[in-house]
């Protein structure tokens, strides 16, 4: 089977939306003092432009963190789950390959989970354009932590069934630091932090999040359900109760500007 294009798996989350919003993981406190050390400046006042703000469960953590926050989103359907979560939070419809915003206008461009989505030779470049003298570019991803055995067996799991190396669902690349940048004019400075952390959550929750990544939604529900009935069973011969402690290693990279 021909593995679903970039742009394909990028447009799948708008029919998903509500699903992505209910069971996605969100983020821990640390990752944002993580960003506020690496990037040299708190969040509190600061302008944050949002990329690909999706259902807005990161915007939501940068206005509690007192930021002011502009959320950027190209599908339609994330946009309407944004509005029904954040209805008083402005969102802007474009992508990081040209933003809808003047020249030095935001001190953060952030991209939560959306990095991968855009083509580095035109969404670094933007990003530069867009931030204040100071500002920061910060990246992160919330990655499996495939140390922990039953999650990699999972992994695994999901790799045969998809029949790809790369049919994962940590998105189209994942977020190997050294690769972020690959294609841009030129790769800014910048540094990274490694953030783990957990939750638990009951085992629907659990296969309702992995359903939720791009490589399960095109394939649609009759091309999953196999799997995740199955990996249902298995789960909880593994998990009796029924809880499951997803366990993430956020990655995160920021870029400051000059």
């Amino acid at each position: 089977m021909t593995a679903p294009s970039r742009s394909v798996r990028a447009r799948s989350f708008n029919a998903a939306a509500a699903q992505y919003a209910a069971n996605r993981p969100s983020y821990p406190p640390v990752l944002f003092d993580a960003l506020e050390e690496l990037a040299g400046r708190p969040l509190t006042g600061a302008r944050v432009a949002d990329i690909g703000a999706g259902t807005g469960i990161a915007t939501a953590l940068l206005r509690a963190r007192g930021a002011q926050v502009v959320g950027i989103e190209p599908g339609e359907g994330m946009s309407t789950q944004f509005h029904r979560t954040l209805p008083d939070v402005p969102l802007l419809r474009g992508d990081g390959n040209a933003l809808p915003l003047a020249t030095a206008s935001v001190d953060f461009v952030t991209y939560a989970q959306a990095w991968h989505w855009t083509d580095p030779a035109r969404s670094v470049p933007e990003a530069l354009r867009v931030l204040r003298p100071g500002g920061a570019l910060a990246l992160w991803w919330n990655m499996d932590a495939e140390d922990v055995s039953w999650i990699a067996a999972q992994a695994d799991r999901i790799k045969r069934y998809f029949g790809a190396e790369h049919a994962t669902k940590n998105g189209a690349g994942g977020a190997r630091t050294e690769l972020a940048f690959q294609g841009a004019p030129e790769v800014p400075a910048h540094t990274h932090r490694v953030v783990r952390w957990s939750r638990t959550v009951p085992v629907d929750i659990h296969l309702a999040n992995i359903g939720s990544h791009s490589i399960f939604l095109v394939r649609g529900e009759e091309g999953t359900r196999a799997f995740l009935t199955e990996e249902r069973e298995r789960l909880l011969r593994s998990f009796p109760n029924g809880l499951i402690e997803e366990v993430y290693d956020v990655v995160l990279i920021v870029a400051a500007r000059p």
